[in-house]
């Protein structure tokens, strides 16, 4: 083999060696009973025809590739927003496993969290010894605030109570009777992360907000004059939160962000590991009752948390993942009718830079058509904004995506010019997005990492935005709310518009005509 210590190769040239060439090539022959190439290719070719579409949007028992995750990862990502939270899942090591590495690999920071560690014993006669004997080891090892507990498949389908199993671990002494453990049923078989999201946002403010499941008082709602933020599911958390306090700063308001992961997926390195970093003190999730409103950034991930919000008697408003001018603008101006405060004239010129910057670059932009997959509020937010930059959402795909999401993103498509040739996919999978790339080619495709095969299978360039976010690092470390944030989307999207006009006029006298420096 050519591998030496001398002489260590990376993988990227290790496996192109004849030795690993031959090794592979025989490893085909003997074990993955090949079919003879010419016939495979008859095959891919057809299954980039609208007759293999057809048959591909026919399908109902079979989803390949969808474009969403399960629901204790949305869970997972909002206990790590308390202050000194650990999240518990009930069930086995391997889903935790999930749900840590996906965060691990977007963030590029550890992700603390804790399973019951579920076997077939478990599945069979059920958790609860899971559960007594794992807040105990959580509660002692790893010395909490707060231990916010969420289920996976296997506790969903025996039908593992989790009120019943905690209050049960707490009268064996597993933790203190006051102890915190806010909780929420997370099926992973139906809903997505940002189901899970929902149900354990909601958990944790009906545990402070109703008694802590009937082991003290329903806390009786004072007003004041404070907003509470909810930012709902985000890759781009640590620096969409830290945009947001900025603005609230600038704007002079009194607010509370729930569930604040900012700091504990951006922790430093100085020599000290932060298990627990920042987040939204308990004292203050307990206090957001009292609020005059509830702001949420993420409708479809707040749809059962802001009903429950307003029967406690606060005004709730939603947005959609606002991304650009107008979404900030109605964003803004929002904060200003609650909190009574004036929009400052720093943020005026944010805007004003920003509305400069897409009449530099309309030319490049207008016209062009895109595609777009992720979640629901990130699909209606990133659509609007290509709406207002002249561009063409051909297709916006969430798997996520229920009937009323398609229904108002076709409203968008109607209140603009750039909408009346585009089509909304709910309930849609990366597959589907294939043939659609393949039948009704876009100039570009918009989502997270997994586009990266649909870029290689199709041709069509992949503009990287959403969750996760594997093979480039530190994306999450920007905004891209707030005019700030409108800024970045857009020179991401320039940039890889840019880069594929200089990759497609490269060759020296052939397509280097418009090999420009200017551009």
């Amino acid at each position: 083999m050519p591998q030496n210590a001398d002489n260590v190769l990376d993988h990227f040239e290790l496996f192109r060696g004849p030795e690993y060439q031959q090794m592979l090539a025989n490893k085909k022959k003997m074990f993955e009973n090949p079919r003879d190439p010419a016939e495979v290719e008859r095959i891919r070719e057809w299954a980039k025809t609208p007759e293999y579409k057809e048959k591909n949007f026919a399908r109902e028992a079979l989803t390949v590739n969808p474009a969403k995750a399960c629901q204790p990862l949305g869970a997972v990502f909002v206990a790590v927003g308390f202050e000194h939270t650990i999240p518990f899942v009930h069930g086995s090591q391997g889903c935790v496993a999930y749900y840590r590495s996906h965060l691990s690999r977007h963030f590029k920071e550890p992700s603390s969290c804790v399973s019951s560690s579920m076997t077939e014993d478990a599945a069979v006669f059920g958790g609860l010894n899971n559960m007594i004997d794992g807040l105990a080891n959580t509660y002692n090892m790893y010395k909490p605030k707060m231990i916010a507990v969420s289920t996976t498949c296997m506790a969903e389908v025996i039908g593992d109570d989790l009120n019943a199993f905690i209050k049960t671990a707490k009268e064996k002494g597993s933790v203190p009777q006051e102890y915190d453990v806010p909780f929420a049923h997370t099926p992973a078989f139906v809903g997505s992360h940002v189901t899970g999201y929902d149900n354990a946002i909601k958990g944790v403010l009906e545990h402070f907000w109703d008694g802590k499941a009937g082991t003290a008082p329903k806390l009786v709602r004072e007003p004041n004059e404070k907003i509470n933020f909810i930012g709902g599911f985000d890759g781009y958390t640590v620096g969409n939160l830290r945009e947001v306090k900025r603005i609230f700063g600038l704007m002079g308001v009194d607010y509370t962000i729930l569930g604040d992961n900012s700091e504990v997926f951006d922790t430093p390195t100085d020599g000290e590991f932060r298990m627990y970093d920042g987040g939204t003190t308990l004292e203050e999730a307990a206090n957001a009752v009292h609020a005059k409103a509830t702001i949420s950034m993420q409708e479809y991930c707040t749809e059962k948390t802001l009903p429950f919000i307003a029967n406690h008697g606060q005004e709730v408003v939603a947005f959609n993942h606002p991304v650009g001018v107008k979404g900030t603008d109605e964003f803004l101006m929002a904060i200003a009718r609650i909190s009574g405060k004036e929009i400052p004239e720093e943020l005026a010129k944010e805007r004003g830079r920003l509305v400069d910057a897409i009449a530099d670059s309309n030319a490049h932009i207008h016209g062009k058509k895109f595609a777009i997959y992720g979640d629901p509020d990130l699909c209606l937010g990133l659509a609007s904004f290509l709406l207002e930059l002249g561009a063409e959402p051909t297709h916006v795909l969430a798997t996520n995506g229920n009937q009323k999401w398609a229904d108002k993103v076709q409203k968008l498509f109607d209140s603009s010019p750039f909408g009346q040739n585009c089509n909304v996919y709910p309930g849609r999978d990366l597959w589907h997005m294939r043939s659609l790339l393949f039948t009704e080619p876009v100039d570009f495709l918009i989502g997270n990492t997994y586009g990266k095969y649909l870029e290689r299978d199709t041709g069509t360039p992949l503009i990287r935005i959403g969750f996760p976010v594997f093979d480039r690092h530190h994306h999450h470390r920007r905004p891209v709310w707030g005019y700030q944030g409108g800024m970045n989307v857009l020179i991401t999207i320039l940039d890889k518009i840019f880069d594929t006009i200089d990759q497609n006029t490269i060759v020296p006298a052939k397509t280097d005509y418009s090999f420009d420096i200017i551009r």
